[in-house]
């Protein structure tokens, strides 16, 4: 088998077999492919597409590629949770002890952020002492025993994605459906939970800016977990606007802790309660409706609270700043911008927020990059609200007066102003399954 004949394949849109990709990707892997060939492939891809066939082929030759982790000492139906990121996105931190206190079993391995978009392990160790780097068997003991783990990817999982994703960050090869899918799904597919849920973003503070790319990537998705024997749904959400009302690693702890408590009551709150029954009818714990109230029971009588507790204390976390969430990193120094007149919040453009946050040192922009986990923004209103002159808009978190005077003028300039009453767009505009 030769790599100039499946490059001139794909290039002239003909499909490649099973066999031919899955060689492909073991011997890319292993180095028998050199780096210029596998590029000119992967621009291959990106101009001409890959049949879904094709693209399910590639995900599993690429799950293949390293370990697969065996969930089944768990001894129970698991579940998993993958969202495509966005400003602001802490939904894992609510969900995981959520589906948990609700009976569900959620082993996850998840990212740190590069870029704006944030990342759930920076978010969980701005927890003083949370450790996200457990061996497999205590990552399983904790979700046998607690019902939820979430720990930073580690091991051989997916080694052909990495390098895969390299080349394509270098040649511009990033935005290419069928990559990013199989990108996502080899990884999820090396974890082995048995349902996976999918929370696809939209929007100015996403990858994908349009609801209908949105669903495209989100259908192939579904598609290729169901070809690979799994329970596997995606939800389309709205990133055009951050979610929530916090961005930075600390704040958005203090923003989920505030849910589960159940001392939030807002678009965010029902995001993470719809994903959560999303999540626990896949497990088989009942109709949507029944799982929903079982999740809204859960935030109501504690359980979800005390869950969080548990987690962070089996990761040698402290659990006290459930309770008393001042025990998070604070930040140095803080600035509150006021709004200029009276009006109503038309728009917050998400990247632009995201921009600011990783300016304040909130994001890292190179692998390993220290952070400061008390950097960020805390929101005052959102798209839709009416504030008076002199209320405030949003409060800036960070090292310097410097830092936050540079970070307050980017997001002031990232709100429309409108005089007219605004109705806030549509969170979840659809379901897949």
């Amino acid at each position: 088998m030769q790599m100039y004949d499946l490059i001139r394949k794909t290039r002239h849109r003909e499909a490649l077999t099973g066999e031919e990709i899955s060689w492909l990707v073991s011997a890319f892997t292993d180095g028998r492919i050199p780096d210029y060939m596998m590029s000119a492939w992967l621009m291959a891809v990106c101009c001409q597409g890959l049949t879904e066939e094709e693209t399910a082929a590639l995900t599993i030759a690429m799950r293949d590629s390293g370990d697969r982790l065996d969930l089944s000492p768990v001894g129970a139906v698991t579940v998993d949770k993958h969202s495509t990121g966005g400003i602001g996105d802490k939904t894992t931190l609510v969900i995981a002890p959520l589906v948990a206190a609700c009976g569900g079993y959620v082993p996850k391995m998840s990212g740190r952020g590069l870029g704006f978009t944030g990342g759930t392990i920076d978010k969980l160790e701005s927890i003083p002492g949370f450790s996200t780097s457990l061996t497999v068997p205590q990552f399983l003991r904790n979700t046998r025993e607690i019902g939820c783990c979430v720990i930073a990817q580690s091991g051989d999982l997916t080694p052909a994605d990495k390098k895969m994703y390299a080349l394509r960050n270098l040649t511009a090869a990033v935005d290419s459906i069928p990559l990013i899918a199989a990108s996502i799904m080899s990884k999820k597919l090396a974890l082995g939970a048995d349902c996976i849920l999918l929370d696809v973003k939209y929007g100015s503070g996403a990858f994908m800016k349009t609801p209908e790319d949105a669903a495209v990537l989100a259908r192939l998705m579904v598609h290729i977990g169901k070809t690979a024997g799994k329970q596997c749904r995606a939800v389309i959400t709205d990133m055009n606007t951050p979610l929530g009302d916090c961005v930075g690693n600390a704040l958005e702890v203090e923003e989920a802790i505030a849910i589960l408590r159940g001392r939030r009551s807002d678009r965010l709150t029902a995001l993470c309660l719809s994903l959560a029954a999303q999540m626990l009818t896949l497990a088989g714990r009942g109709t949507e409706d029944a799982c929903l109230k079982m999740a809204e029971d859960a935030i109501h009588s504690g359980a979800a609270a005390e869950k969080l507790r548990q987690m962070i204390a089996a990761q040698g976390g402290d659990p006290a700043v459930v309770d008393d969430p001042a025990r998070l990193p604070q930040a140095a120094v803080q600035k509150t911008v006021t709004a200029a007149e009276d009006g109503y919040i038309a728009s917050i453009q998400s990247e632009e927020v995201g921009l600011a946050c990783l300016e304040l040192g909130a994001g890292r922009t190179a692998d390993h990059a220290e952070i400061d986990p008390a950097a960020g923004v805390r929101f005052h209103g959102t798209v839709g609200d009416h504030l008076r002159q002199g209320e405030p808009v949003f409060t800036v978190y960070g090292r310097s007066g410097a830092l936050c005077e540079t970070a307050a003028a980017r997001l002031a300039a990232a709100i429309t102003w409108t005089q007219s009453p605004v109705t806030p767009g549509i969170l979840i505009h659809t379901v897949i399954k």
